[in-house]
């Protein structure tokens, strides 16, 4: 077993024993192999929805590095990430991702990343319903965002 997924299942482990999130593990590293970060599922710890593995982990990664960008990191998940991860490791900019359980095994045991996947896809409208409204209001800040600031992220 790849050394980083076993932390990953490792820390999977610990959180679920301690009672804390779902049955979840991540590592970050560098791509010299040091290790950045751990995290485990942490919302039922936080009553905190967003405090998947995945973004537990990246959190402290970026706290410890003092920085937004991991672009020279790589992700190991125990498995693999659902939507709302996926997003967050996209805008943390890693690159590389190794995951162990597919999306599948996660609906098997009772998590909805699937019926997220499809609401994305535009194949579940009725999961929540979407307003547009006051744009001409709110549009301020952005014009004088992009009037201000040279940095787009």
């Amino acid at each position: 077993m790849n050394k980083y997924m076993k932390l990953a299942k490792e820390v999977a482990q610990n959180g679920m024993n301690n009672n804390e999130g779902g049955p979840f593990g991540a590592v970050i590293t560098d791509k010299e192999g040091n290790i950045i970060s751990t995290g485990n599922n942490k919302v039922l710890k936080n009553n905190d929805p967003t405090a998947h593995a995945e973004i537990t982990a990246i959190r402290e990664a970026c706290s410890k590095l003092k920085t937004y960008d991991l672009s020279n990191y790589i992700l190991y998940t125990s498995c693999e990430p659902c939507p709302m991860c996926l997003s967050a490791i996209i805008w943390s900019n890693i690159k590389e991702i190794y995951y162990a359980c597919t999306r599948q095994d996660a609906a098997e045991i009772g998590f909805r990343d699937d019926l997220i996947y499809e609401y994305l896809n535009g194949k579940a409208n009725n999961l929540i319903k979407l307003n547009h409204i006051d744009r001409e209001n709110c549009i301020e800040v952005f014009e004088k965002y992009k009037n201000e600031n040279k940095i787009i992220y």
